[in-house]
């Protein structure tokens, strides 16, 4: 099952034009609070210049990039955890999802509402995650009461849970989010098993106009929320969405033009998708050759068999070994048989811990 970020923010502030050019697809994006009502899934290229210098040295029949899951999620008002504005619905979509997204209006225009009346990103963001720990507040009361009895009676996985359950609730109660509790690893484990919405990481998109995108410290509303993300240990991205959608109907090169133009190195939804995939902790690995080259996603600290069974079962059933080398080593030596004459191409076994941008052949035997 593929991980997913979940794209949140209040009515209006962008998110369903930032999905629109996420998948190139035509989700509903009207200027009335609640135009989105169901969860809206794509699935998007994470783009990687490394599989581009990779394909222009195997020149392959097929070229398959990693990917990555976004869920369009309708927009969250002040009550939401009372069930205001469809919450109680809202929430459960976010709960599903791996990590958040959430756009913060940074732009002023008066021809597009604002559902609280006035643009102020800080009150946005906090309305919002004051809305997610109510939320999570109430699940973790509720656990509290079912498990305190028996760590009274001092039953130890009780007891155990117990005591991550009271860290939770004194962090939820002052509106802090559950990230922010100092867990060791058998209290995260815990803790995950609750599937808190605050506990999952977030990233900040910071939408604005196309005046303001190419530089957007220039923009005070993109200045305060950098340093609440600052604060929080949260990165936060700079975006036009209504440039990223149309930027998302170009050609490669003609979308690269356009970036040129506007003096902006990377497109902001680029960005929102690497940042979103490295948030998860995601890595890739390739695959190349002349008929097939292919990125893969892993986990950073998977072994060397785990990675193989990403591409199939039976790879980790029967592996042997992985021959391997570098993204790096390829670029400088350009062909695998001058990587094996520099002593660059290695076998790796079973304790191998695969990193970021290795190259890897498994062998197997089933």
């Amino acid at each position: 099952m593929p991980l997913t970020a979940g794209i949140v923010g209040l009515p209006n502030v962008g998110k369903s034009t930032l999905f629109n050019a996420i998948t190139q697809s035509s989700v509903e994006a009207a200027n009335y609070p609640f135009a989105t009502i169901n969860p809206n899934v794509g699935v998007v290229e994470v783009p990687d210049e490394r599989m581009d210098n990779i394909v222009k040295l195997f020149n392959p029949k097929k070229t398959i990039y990693t990917t990555f899951e976004f869920t369009d999620i309708a927009g969250l008002v002040k009550g939401a955890s009372k069930g205001e504005g469809l919450g109680n619905q809202f929430l459960s979509h976010i709960r599903q999802t791996d990590a958040i997204c959430h756009v913060v209006r940074c732009f002023d225009n008066p021809d597009i509402t604002h559902v609280e009346g006035s643009v102020d990103p800080i009150r946005d963001i906090e309305i919002i995650n004051l809305e997610l720990c109510i939320a999570d507040l109430q699940s973790v009361e509720n656990r509290i009461l079912k498990v305190e009895r028996k760590a009274q009676a001092k039953e130890k996985d009780a007891l155990a849970e117990y005591n991550v359950l009271s860290k939770l609730v004194e962090a939820l109660r002052a509106g802090k989010a559950a990230r922010s509790v100092s867990l060791d690893k058998d209290e995260m484990e815990i803790a995950k098993s609750y599937q808190l919405l605050t506990m999952k990481p977030m990233i900040y998109v910071a939408n604005m106009s196309e005046d303001d995108v190419a530089d957007p410290d220039s923009n005070h509303y993109y200045q305060s929320v950098k340093e609440y993300a600052l604060n929080e240990g949260n990165d936060v991205i700079a975006i036009c969405a209504e440039i990223e959608e149309e930027l998302s109907k170009l050609s490669k090169e003609e979308k690269q033009m356009f970036l040129d133009e506007m003096g902006i190195k990377q497109s902001g939804l680029d960005s929102v998708i690497k940042a979103a995939y490295h948030l998860l902790g995601l890595k890739t690995f390739f695959t190349v050759g002349e008929p097939e080259c292919r990125a893969w996603t892993f986990k950073d600290g998977m072994l060397a068999p785990d990675c193989a069974g990403v591409i199939h079962t039976d790879f980790k059933k029967g592996f042997i070994r992985a021959e391997t080398y570098s993204y790096d080593d390829l670029m400088e030596y350009k062909t695998e048989a001058s990587l094996k004459e520099h002593g660059k191409l290695r076998l790796e076994g079973k304790d191998y811990v695969v990193q970021d941008g290795d190259v890897m052949h498994f062998r197997f035997n089933v």
